[in-house]
């Protein structure tokens, strides 16, 4: 059997978040194909810095990090038979069109309006893709408006979705998980924690990950001595889904138009229903059976905390079922990328 080689490229700040995750997990689906060879190439950017929590989750990968337009990051596509891009990188699209290799465009990141040459270069190349799929309806908007483009199309992004299940009534509190920095909204989640009207014995808040913000926000928690709330730092996949599932709300609050919204995913995939922000994708990501408030509102999002913990068990068991459901509906199998993959090296639309 003729083996395809795939490689999956993406850029990369050096820490582990939404777009490695689902990387990673596509490249576990496709690896399990026995047509397929895949490799991963991480492209560093500006202010790259290798952090723990990314490499920890490598350990057991096929992987090489490389400069842009370098030679090794040329050598690496000339090794591909197909290539799939994260975003719209001008010069990995150059330098696939360059050796003649099929190019797959993952868009996780919206357009912004204000003009400059970078964003320019990103939509030239967005259009030599020869497939374009974009994680949200929203995304998709900032980059086409309503006049969608032949062959572009929405394909949720996904990670590693564990099926487990805790029977709702034995699940407790809230949980966070997330890159501790501004535009993910934990100062706005801890200041609401603190005014929410709530029994913090019954309702715990564990916030999990790491960032820039973590001792500044761990400090105002000492400093309004807030009790129930505890910080992990970073987890690892096995640990966060275990925290996940057994908690009753994953609360995901950004507030700078949040491209789609992995870890909601994440949660529902549990059938742990989210209490979310109206930001950019997260609507999409967090399904009907979310809570939800305006971003950066703290009064709203406690107001949201204090509905969830007065909740029935009836309404809450039944919205818990509701949102594993539905987001059956809305993502596609993680086989779609193999048989997409195969329909493209043969010339083919992607169905």
């Amino acid at each position: 059997m003729k083996q395809s080689k795939l490689l999956l490229v993406s850029p990369c700040h050096g820490a582990y978040g939404g777009i490695e995750a689902f990387i990673l997990a596509v490249a576990d689906a496709v690896r399990h194909e026995p047509d397929f060879i895949v490799r991963l190439c991480f492209k560093k950017v500006k202010g790259f810095a290798l952090h723990p929590s990314l490499a920890t989750m490598l350990r057991h990968e096929s992987f090489i990090f490389v400069d842009s337009a370098g030679r090794e990051l040329a050598d690496t596509i000339k090794w591909a038979d197909i290539v799939h891009l994260q975003n719209a990188s001008p010069d990995v699209v150059f330098l696939a069109k360059f050796f003649r290799k099929p190019v797959v465009l993952t868009i996780h990141n919206y357009m912004r309006r204000e003009w400059s040459l970078h964003r320019l270069l990103w939509r030239i190349s967005s259009r030599w893709a020869d497939a374009l799929w974009y994680n949200s309806d929203f995304v998709w908007r900032t980059w086409e408006g309503n006049r969608k483009r032949r062959g572009s199309r929405k394909v949720p992004t996904t990670s590693k979705l564990s099926p487990d299940w805790t029977r709702p009534i034995e699940r407790t509190g809230f949980v966070f998980i997330g890159r501790w920095i501004a535009n993910k909204g934990i100062a706005t989640l801890v200041d609401a924690y603190a005014q929410a009207n709530i029994d913090r014995e019954v309702w715990p808040l564990l916030l999990m990950g790491d960032g820039p913000l973590r001792g500044t926000i761990e400090s105002e928690i000492a400093r309004r001595g807030l009790h129930g709330v505890r910080t992990t730092g970073f987890v690892d996949e096995t640990t966060k889904t275990l925290r996940m599932k057994n908690a009753r709300w994953v609360v995901v609050p950004p507030n700078t138009n949040e491209d789609f919204g992995l870890t909601a995913v994440e949660a529902r995939s549990l059938g742990v229903p989210c209490i979310i922000t109206r930001d950019g994708g997260l609507p999409e990501a967090g399904g009907r059976q979310a809570l939800m408030c305006e971003p950066g509102d703290a009064r709203a999002l406690a107001n949201l905390l204090e509905q969830a913990a007065k909740m029935s068990e009836a309404e809450y068991a039944e919205r818990a079922e509701r949102t594993r459901q539905e987001l059956t509906d809305e993502l596609e199998p993680i086989d779609f990328y193999a048989r997409a993959y195969r329909q493209i090296l043969r010339g083919e639309p992607v169905k």
